[in-house]
C-alpha cells in the first residue's frame, strides 16, 4: 500500500507541474501575463470532527483540536486556478470516554473557482470574496495505540473559503471543508476496523488563516474584476493612440520611430532616423543646405566653423528615457558627432551639459543631470577622446517647456554640448 501511496503522490505532483507549465507556456500576450499576480501561499488552522468511522464507545469532542493546512495556489485567470495542499489532523478522546490518540495526514490536488469574481462581487465590494475548491488526494491514519501502525487511503475533498482582503499582499480566510475517504480500513480512533464499505471515513474541518500573495504586480487575481480589466484595456488603447502620434513630424509614428527627435524637415528612413550617407553626424539634407549656403558666401563647403555652430546652437543632443542616465540608442549619433569633431580638431575641448525635466525633486534632478553628462563623457572617452578635453556640467531642470506635456519633457531630458 505504501508503494501505491507513493505512486499516487508522484502522479499528483506531476500533474501540478504540468499545469504550471501549461500556464507559463500560454500563447497569451506577455502583457496579459503581467496584469496581476497569480501565486499565493495559504496557511490556516482550526478544528476537526470525524462524523463517520468511529469505533463504538469512542468519540471526539464536537470541536476537536487540532487541524492545520498549508497550500500553494496558482490562478490561471481571475476565476479559475489550481492548488496543492497538505493537511494534518489530531484526534483525541472526548471526556468520559476511553483514551485514544491518532493522526491523519493528507496531500490533495484541488481545482479552485473564485466565486467572487464569477459572480462579480466587485460591483458591490472590494473587500470580501469567496473561493470554492475541490479535488482528490492520498491520506494516512497512524496511531501508537489500537492497531499501532499506518492505514493508507485515497480521498475526495471539497470546501468553501471566505476571504477578507487586508491588503494587496494579505487576505484573512475562513474555511469549511469536507473529506470523504475511500478504502479506509481502520476507524479514525484506530481502535477498530471500518464497516461502511468503499467510502468509509467522513471528516469535517473548520479553520481560519491567512493567504499571502506573491509577485511583483499590485493586485492578485483574487481581487481583479471586470472593471479592472476594462481600465487596463483603456490604458492599452491610450498607449497605442499615443504611440501613433508623430511628435517630430517626420512621417513615422512615435511607436516605430527610433529617432523621435529628428530635425524638422530632413529626410528620414522607415525607422524615423535622419539619412546621413557619409556618417558624419549631419543629416544629408541639412548638410546639403549648409554647403549651398556657404558656397554662396564663397566658403566652398561646410567648414569646421559651421559644425561648431551646429553643436553650440543645440542641434546636436543626446536624449534619455524618464529617470534614466543611459542614453537612448537612437541618440548616440549625437555623441558620435561630437567625437568626430574633436578628433578633427585636437586643439578643441567641450563642455558636456546635462539636463532633466521638472518631474521630481530639484536636488534629485540636478544629480540626475550630472549622471547623464558623466555617461555621455564616458562614451566619448571610450571612443578615443581624452578625458581632460571634456568638462561635465550639471544644469539640472530645464523649465523651458510645459511640464505637463509628456512629449515636451522628452525633449529636455538631454545632454547638449559647447565646444571651445
Amino acid at each position: 500500500m505504501k508503494k501505491k501511496l507513493a505512486s499516487v503522490s508522484l502522479l499528483l505532483l506531476t500533474f501540478a507541474a504540468g499545469a504550471q507549465n501549461m500556464a507559463t507556456t500560454s500563447t497569451k500576450p506577455a502583457v496579459d501575463q503581467a496584469e496581476y499576480n497569480k501565486w499565493s501561499i495559504e496557511l490556516n488552522g482550526g478544528v476537526n470532527k470525524p462524523t463517520r468511522a468511529m469505533t463504538p464507545g469512542y468519540a471526539t469532542e464536537s470541536l476537536n483540536f487540532f487541524h492545520g493546512d498549508l497550500g500553494v495556489r496558482y490562478m490561471f485567470n481571475p476565476k479559475f486556478g489550481l492548488k496543492l495542499d497538505v493537511g494534518y489532523d489530531q484526534f483525541k478522546e472526548k471526556k468520559d470516554t476511553p483514551d485514544f490518540e491518532s493522526r491523519y495526514v493528507r496531500a490533495s490536488l484541488q481545482g479552485v473557482v473564485n466565486v467572487g469574481r464569477a459572480l462579480n462581487f466587485e460591483t458591490w465590494t472590494n473587500t470580501f470574496s469567496l473561493l470554492a475548491h475541490g479535488g482528490f488526494g492520498v491520506a494516512q491514519i497512524s496511531t501508537e495505540t489500537g492497531f499501532g501502525g499506518q492505514d493508507y487511503m485515497a480521498h475526495g475533498i471539497a470546501g468553501l473559503t471566505g476571504q477578507v482582503k487586508l491588503s494587496n499582499r494579505v487576505a484573512l480566510t475562513g474555511d469549511l471543508t469536507g473529506i470523504v475517504n475511500g478504502r479506509q480500513n481502520w476507524n479514525f480512533d484506530g481502535m477498530g476496523t471500518t464497516t461502511a464499505g468503499s467510502f468509509d471515513g467522513v471528516l469535517l474541518n473548520a479553520s481560519v488563516g491567512l493567504t499571502f500573495y506573491l509577485g511583483k504586480n499590485e493586485k492578485h487575481a483574487d481581487w481583479v474584476g471586470e472593471e479592472d480589466r476594462i481600465s487596463e484595456l483603456e490604458q492599452r488603447v491610450d498607449l497605442i493612440e499615443s504611440g501613433l502620434l508623430d511628435t517630430d513630424k517626420d512621417g513615422v509614428a512615435d511607436l516605430y520611430d527610433l529617432e523621435p527627435n529628428s530635425i524638422a524637415g530632413v529626410a528620414v528612413n522607415t525607422k524615423g532616423q535622419s539619412i546621413d550617407t557619409n556618417q558624419n553626424g549631419v543629416p544629408d539634407e541639412l548638410e546639403s543646405y549648409l554647403d549651398k549656403t556657404y558656397e554662396k558666401k564663397g566658403s566652398g563647403n561646410m567648414t569646421n566653423n559651421t559644425v561648431e555652430e551646429l553643436i553650440n546652437s543645440g542641434y546636436v543632443n543626446v536624449y534619455f528615457d524618464f529617470n534614466s542616465a543611459k542614453p537612448t540608442n537612437a541618440s548616440l549619433s549625437g555623441v558620435d558627432f561630437l567625437v568626430k569633431y574633436l578628433k578633427n580638431n585636437p586643439g578643441k575641448s567641450a563642455d558636456i551639459i546635462g539636463y532633466a525635466d521638472e518631474i521630481g525633486k530639484t536636488s534629485y534632478n540636478t544629480e540626475l543631470s550630472r549622471k547623464r553628462a558623466e555617461a555621455v563623457k564616458k562614451v566619448a572617452v571610450n571612443a578615443g577622446i581624452d578625458a581632460s578635453r571634456l568638462n561635465v556640467i550639471a544644469n539640472g531642470e530645464d523649465t523651458s517647456v510645459n511640464k505637463n506635456s509628456k512629449e515636451a519633457r522628452q525633449i529636455v531630458r538631454r545632454v547638449t554640448f559647447q565646444v571651445k
